[in-house]
């Protein structure tokens, strides 16, 4: 029976055994401080620290973010699987689709024709929104940010790690050889040994040591030469980071959408609890706006008004006599700061009274089923002396 048997060199088998042998003394000498180091230049070891320090960030950094994405660490795991086996990932309902479809189905029991039923159903079609909003800004995030960084990692970064450990086996043998071609000389002027002449060992030490220095050298430009790349990875890096931020933005400003709009539907729904609305709108619009409103005011009504300042304090009991209230036209829109107040369109008609204190900047106001306060400097009064009964 023929068996094909690999073709080993035993020659080269026995050569880099040596090699592995001798590194393992140098290194060993190294640990103890009884050898001598070649050290590598400034320059190299500062790209070899960025290069570090890249690594360690990048590293975090997309941990960190896929903990952001998929706080589920067996999701994640799960994902990291099918990703390998290069299969699709599984769809799963996020936690904000699991509570949309329980808020639903509890609407339809409890009565579609019924207040808290109707809330409910409306509540749970924008958190089913939200959920296919929240998935599309996973994919897009691993997309843009994520996915990128980790290739980096993957590729760029092993093969710069490859290429310093063949740089630190090019200098181990470099000393290694160094040590040989000391020793050799320390040997001139002795006897031969096994035949062999002392000239003889140093000869072969310094031919050893110019092609250790030569391989050195070279692989030592080849690993400066990836090193040097990390600033333009780096440069990529940012352009990701800020795809990253504009799908943040526009994952925020769809919910923030999704949210205006739900607000509007529970207002819309009436009842004998009406939703009231709230804006979260940047306060300086607000200020702005009434600053522009109330110079408008002064000209046509000749009552001038400084914005609409301090609010009643809410901790003192505010008296207003609903019963007969006056009819205003709204000068521009306003956007509530809190729930106390009214959200005003402008040129609309509300109507209201003063309130008891009466409060140089504000009035009671009356829009629809919604009463609350309203900065005095977005209405015009219509008619000052007629009083209309509600």
């Amino acid at each position: 029976m023929n068996i094909n048997l690999p073709n080993f060199n035993v020659k080269n088998l026995v050569k880099e055994a040596g090699s592995t042998i001798s590194r393992v003394v140098q290194l060993t000498e190294e640990k103890l401080g009884t050898t001598e180091r070649t050290e590598y230049d400034l320059h190299f070891q500062n790209l070899a620290e960025r290069a570090d320090v890249t690594k360690t960030w990048t590293e975090k950094i997309v941990r960190d973010t896929e903990s952001v994405l998929i706080p589920n660490p067996q999701n994640r795991v799960e994902d990291f699987i099918f990703e390998k086996i290069e299969k699709s990932k599984p769809k799963r309902l996020s936690n904000l689709e699991h509570l949309a479809l329980d808020m639903i189905e509890a609407g339809g029991d409890f009565g579609q024709d019924m207040p808290y039923g109707q809330a409910l159903i409306k509540v749970g079609q924008a958190e089913q929104k939200l959920g296919q909003c929240e998935h599309d800004f996973i994919a897009t995030s691993g997309i843009c940010f994520t996915q990128p960084l980790r290739k980096f990692l993957d590729g760029e970064m092993k093969t710069i790690s490859k290429e310093r450990g063949i740089l630190e086996t090019k200098r181990l043998d470099l000393d290694a050889c160094k040590n040989r071609v000391k020793k050799a000389r320390s040997m001139l002027g002795q006897q031969s040994k096994d035949g062999i002449s002392p000239e003889a060992v140093l000869e072969q030490a310094e031919r050893d040591l110019r092609v250790a220095q030569a391989e050195f050298d070279r692989q030592s430009e080849i690993t400066k030469l990836l090193l040097d790349g990390i600033s333009t990875s780096q440069a990529s890096h940012l352009r990701h980071l800020h795809a990253f931020i504009q799908t943040q933005v526009r994952y925020y400003k769809q919910c923030g959408d999704v949210m205006d709009q739900l607000q509007r539907d529970l207002a819309n729904l009436g009842g004998p609890t009406p939703y009231a609305p709230l804006d979260l709108n940047d306060a300086s619009k607000s200020n702005s706006a009434g600053g522009a409103s109330a110079g408008h005011r002064g000209a046509g009504n000749n009552n001038t008004s400084s914005g609409h300042g301090q609010k009643p304090n809410q901790s003192i009991p505010m008296h207003v006599n609903v019963d007969q209230m006056q009819r205003a036209r709204v000068l521009c829109s306003y956007d509530a700061k809190d729930h106390t107040e009214l959200n005003l369109s402008a040129n609309e008609v509300i109507f209201v009274t003063e309130c008891s204190p009466v409060n140089e900047d504000y009035m009671y106001g009356k829009q629809g089923l919604m009463k609350g306060l309203v900065p005095r400097a977005f209405v015009e009064m219509l008619d000052e002396e007629q009083e209309v009964p509600l």
